[in-house]
C-alpha cells in the first residue's frame, strides 16, 4: 500500500468498516477481462475468518463465470465525502475502503443457504427476524466467498 498512513490494520475496525458499506463489488476473470458485479451482501466472521455471501438467480453470467475460475477478488467503500480545497488540487475525498481476494463456491446446503441469507438480511435489516420458506430457499442461489486475503485504507 502507497499511502501507509491510511492503512488501517485492525481486524475489528476492518470488519466495522466493511459492515457500513451498502454494496460490494465481485471481480472476476472474463475471457482475461475483468467482470465486476456490484452485489448485496452479508458477512460472518469466525476464528478470525471472514466470510461474505451474496444471493442472486441460478443461473446468469456470473455463476458461469464461477463455475469456470472461483478465484475472485471484491471490494466494498463508504463514507464519501467531498473535501473542498481553495484550488482544484486542494480539493480531496474521504473515504474507506476494503478489498481482497478468495474463493468463492455455492452454498451447498439448506443450512449454508439459510445462514448465508439470515447474514445478508442482518447487515441490512438488523432488527428483523428473517424466516425462509423451503421455496424461497429453493429459488436462491447463496455465494460463499471464503476471505483468503483482505485489506483496508481510509482517509478520514
Amino acid at each position: 500500500m502507497r499511502r501507509k498512513e491510511r492503512e488501517i490494520t485492525g481486524f475489528e475496525t476492518m470488519t466495522a468498516i466493511l459492515e457500513r458499506c451498502d454494496c460490494c463489488r465481485l471481480g472476476l476473470v472474463d475471457d482475461g477481462y475483468s467482470y465486476i458485479v456490484p452485489l448485496n451482501f452479508g458477512l460472518s466472521v469466525d476464528s478470525g475468518a471472514l466470510t461474505l455471501y451474496f444471493h442472486c438467480a441460478g443461473e446468469g453470467k456470473k455463476l458461469d463465470l464461477i463455475r469456470q475460475n472461483s478465484v475472485v477478488t471484491f471490494e466494498a467503500d463508504s463514507l464519501h465525502e467531498l473535501v473542498r480545497g481553495e484550488n482544484a488540487c486542494a480539493f480531496s475525498f474521504r473515504y474507506a475502503s476494503v478489498m481482497g481476494r478468495g474463493t468463492v463456491r455455492i452454498a451447498a446446503t439448506v443450512e449454508e443457504k439459510t445462514a448465508g441469507l439470515t447474514a445478508l438480511m442482518a447487515h441490512y435489516a438488523p432488527d428483523f427476524v428473517p424466516v425462509f420458506s423451503e421455496k424461497q430457499l429453493r429459488a436462491v442461489t447463496v455465494l460463499v466467498l471464503e476471505v483468503s486475503e483482505w485489506s483496508c485504507k481510509a482517509n478520514l
